[in-house]
């Protein structure tokens, strides 16, 4: 089969990877890439260019596109592209709102009973701010409603926090709400849905805050590994019946059925499990522990959801271990530059896997072209080995301003 894949990032490169050697693939492009991604399989189509990306699709005869991102799902590409007779892997735009609009994902779990933590909704900053004057129990959890790159919410510590987050990102017509703070280990349970029948995928966790012990602010991800040990095998069944299957239930019974990968991030406090927010997609850097685990054909598994028949799929993953481990440009989250030049990567072993996130190709050479530039990954049969084979090796790549955590995986070791 031949596939195009949209997107740029590390998640991208990873399905882009995992369709290649697994066999799936006869022929694979990625639109628009990066530096990581050969010459002959990077095509320089935006991800908003819907009609560049079905144009290629027509020329190239693709027989699936996978979705990466957030944003165009939720700007309607599967839809576009199933109009124009193109079979893709990803919600339609209607579905994809699960990520789009926290409200309507709180909606959602409220309507159908999906445990998730209570919440206060505002538009603008003045009703909020006179709330925020009169809270006296911190933290508490800020989130802005639609998509803001892993970045729309935040968690102050105390009023004064609480004040500059809202006069820095709250905007007259910002939709915002507040919600309880809970205490806890967070993971996340990705799943994969026809519409109608839904298998959660192994279990990961990521590690959110830019430094080690998860201090400074929130990011797109550090570093993730899976299997996650807090998500047992009993836990993972009550997020499969009480979490994943009331919500492809529901939004099927709304006329909006949700066919792709839903993404339940969750917090486990004992034995209380509460969802924390949906999204429509991979995660990133989930996708990179996820599928090196996969013991079956990637393609098997996606033609299986687009086709309506996971209630007769098998899924199964390897007895092993994955970690990531994200590097970073300097200043992420914040201001960082581009454009500099990344050294190492040839010298690494083949116990790892790097997939490129941020990088340019330039000249012969690879360049940093984004905040999480790499993911340097590893399989390991203990997740002790996986995180050893990273921390061996990962000095040897290096690029001006570069940093990385140096405790990913600390939680469950």
């Amino acid at each position: 089969m031949k596939y195009l894949v949209i997107g740029s990032g590390g998640r991208e490169h990873a399905i882009a990877w995992r369709l290649l050697n697994d066999g799936s693939a006869s022929e694979i492009y990625v639109a628009p890439g990066n530096g990581g991604i050969e010459d002959k399989y990077r095509i320089d189509i935006q991800i908003d260019d819907f009609e560049g990306i079905k144009k290629f699709c027509d020329e190239k005869k693709i027989d699936l596109v996978v979705i990466g991102p957030e944003i165009p799902l939720v700007e309607g590409l599967a839809d576009f592209l199933s109009e124009n007779g193109i079979r893709s892997f990803g919600p339609s735009k209607k579905a994809a709102m699960i990520e789009g609009s926290k409200l309507f994902a709180k909606r959602i779990m409220e309507t159908y009973d999906v445990p998730t933590a209570g919440h206060w909704d505002f538009t603008g900053q003045k009703s909020l701010i006179e709330f925020i004057e009169k809270q006296e129990k911190y933290p508490l959890v800020i989130k802005l409603d639609g998509l803001a790159a892993g970045k729309g919410v935040a968690i102050p510590q105390n009023r004064e926090e609480a004040l500059a987050f809202v006069e820095e990102n709250v905007k007259p017509d910002s939709r915002v709400f507040l919600e309880e703070f809970l205490e806890g280990e967070e993971a996340s349970v990705l799943s994969i849905s026809d519409g109608v029948t839904v298998i959660p995928l192994v279990a990961a966790q990521d590690h959110k805050r830019v430094f080690d012990g998860d201090m400074g602010p929130n990011t797109g991800g550090m570093g993730a590994y899976a299997p996650a040990p807090v998500v047992t095998p009993e836990r993972m069944k009550f997020i499969k019946e009480r979490v994943l299957q009331p919500v492809i239930d529901g939004m099927r019974s709304e006329g909006i059925p949700f066919k792709g990968i839903l993404y339940a991030g969750v917090m486990i406090s004992g034995d209380k499990i509460t969802v924390l927010e949906f999204n429509a997609r991979f995660g990133d850097p989930e996708t990179q522990v996820i599928l090196p685990l996969l013991d079956v054909k990637l393609s098997d598994l996606l033609n299986a959801a687009v086709d309506g028949n996971l209630d007769k799929f098998n899924l199964t993953f390897k007895d092993a271990h994955a970690m990531t481990v994200v590097v970073a440009a300097g200043g992420y989250p914040g201001n960082y530059e581009k454009g500099k030049e990344i050294t190492g990567l040839e010298s690494v072993s083949d116990k790892l896997m790097v997939f490129h996130a941020g990088t340019a190709s330039k000249g012969g050479k690879i360049v940093s072209n984004g905040g999480r530039v790499l993911n340097v990954t590893s399989i390991g049969s203990t997740l002790k080995d996986a995180q050893q084979n990273i921390y061996d090796e990962i000095g040897k790549i290096k690029f001006d301003g570069s940093f990385y955590r140096r405790d990913i995986g600390y939680r469950a070791l």
